[in-house]
């Protein structure tokens, strides 16, 4: 690739990158604050029903992820991926500032959890259109070669966004007091939402159409009604399938086990100190960056499908054994406070990491190179969304609510550790290769 094609794709990935980091800080700056929304919002006598209610209302945005996938990308098949990119990055950003201005129960009665639940619902839309298509715009300017290791910083600003919400948590969580963080400190992270709308809004503006768009529009081959098209064509509907259950539902579930489930599991079923959490997350997140990396790299060399399947096991070996130590070592901590103990949690932390970067390394390019280049933005939006929506978006209330019912804190992880060992056989049965796939076709 010559230093020009070199420089305009520096350009374009910042670009796409820093509003897909917008796109996952808004969306999980709710996940992050969880715990904190659940007196806020949905008061209750029983704590849990109200953590459950919270959880609940971060599920509602996941859900409906797939309505907006179905929406914005076959627009994105149809009249771009850029315009899509405008529209969704706005209405992220609109809902998202808004949350930070919302009334509490206390404050406005049914009113408040009901507008909540409103701005859940939008963000949960624009991101469907968001992330997925922003896969398919990156990876379709990357070229043909090293795409595994060039697309895999997309899949850095998950965690980055996390790391950025959880940061200012504990930065407000030193500053303030309790009170004053409960009363209104949660509400800076939102707030903060609108600078950096502005800046990517601006970046995105100077972004240019993927070429191999517009090699479709110069050849006329764009279709009218690609989501319909693409169920009516056996081999695309079967790797959207493919996609949905071992790719984007493995990476999802994933995700939601070392990004925001661990968080969730360290504060109330281990009942660590809420400062001691958020250090430890921000270990597992810079821990997670050069992983991913690594794995989109080593896609390149390797095949996507040998990493992607190696993620899956990994992650439904150790999963079950992992969170049972981080409850020992956690609960020996709080007893003994021995430092010895929040190393071996950061190292288990480090390991659980290492199974989600082998999934999502090479995930942005494999989304992309699975389907022809006509169909290409609603066939991998979809599946993705609905994986990422209904499996990883639930699992923080599916794993709590059946955690609940066998009255222990690790019971519901079965769910996750079954999912993930039935995506990694599948994927080993069925999921092709895809790293020397022709993108213009």
């Amino acid at each position: 690739m010559s230093n020009q094609n070199n420089h305009t794709y520096r350009k374009v990935a910042i670009a796409a990158c820093f509003g897909t980091f917008l796109e996952w800080y808004d969306f999980l700056t709710f996940a992050t604050l969880a715990v904190v929304f659940a007196p806020l919002f949905f008061p209750s006598t029983d704590p849990n029903t109200a953590l459950l209610a919270s959880l609940a209302t971060f599920g509602v945005g996941m859900v409906v992820r797939p309505i907006g996938a179905a929406l914005f990308g076959s627009m994105g098949d149809r009249i771009g991926r850029k315009p899509v990119f405008m529209i969704t990055i706005v209405l992220m950003g609109i809902a998202t500032v808004s949350v930070g201005f919302l009334p509490t129960y206390a404050q406005a009665g049914i009113w408040a959890p009901t507008l909540l639940v409103a701005l859940r619902l939008l963000q949960g839309l624009s991101a469907g259109g968001e992330i997925g298509g922003s896969a398919v715009y990156l990876t379709e300017h990357a070229g043909n070669e090293y795409r595994g290791f060039k697309t895999s910083f997309l899949q850095l600003m998950g965690p980055l966004g996390i790391l950025f919400s959880t940061l200012q948590i504990a930065l407000l969580r030193n500053y303030l007091s309790p009170e004053e963080f409960q009363s209104w400190g949660w509400r800076v992270p939102f707030w903060i939402s609108i600078v950096l709308l502005l800046i990517a809004f601006k970046a995105r503006m100077a972004l240019e159409e993927t070429p191999v768009f517009l090699g479709l529009s110069k050849n006329n081959s764009k279709l009218e009604n690609p989501l319909i098209s693409n169920f009516r064509d056996p081999q695309t509907r079967k790797r959207m399938f493919l996609l949905f259950f071992c790719i984007s539902s493995g990476g999802a579930v994933l995700f939601f086990c070392v990004q925001v489930y661990t968080a969730i599991f360290l504060k109330t079923s281990v009942k660590l100190a809420p400062e001691i959490v958020d250090q430890l997350s921000l270990y597992s997140t810079l821990c997670l960056l050069p992983l991913t990396v690594f794995a989109g790299w080593l896609s390149d060399k390797v095949g996507r499908k040998t990493v992607v399947v190696s993620g899956l096991i990994f992650g439904a070996v150790i999963t079950i054994p992992a969170f049972n130590a981080l409850q020992y070592l956690g609960s020996s901590y709080q007893q003994l406070s021995n430092n010895e103990n929040l190393l071996l949690i950061s190292a288990i932390l480090a390991c659980l990491s290492l199974a989600l970067a082998l999934v999502v390394g090479p995930q942005t390019a494999f989304l992309a190179e699975l389907f022809p280049a006509k169909s290409r933005n609603s066939a991998a939006t979809l599946p993705h969304n609905l994986a990422a929506g209904w499996i990883g978006g639930l699992l923080p209330l599916i794993v709590t609510w059946l955690n609940q019912q066998w009255g222990t804190a690790t019971a519901g992880l079965w769910y996750p550790t079954i999912f993930l060992a039935s995506a990694g056989l599948t994927a080993l049965f069925y999921l092709p290769e895809t790293k020397k796939v022709d993108l213009n076709t």
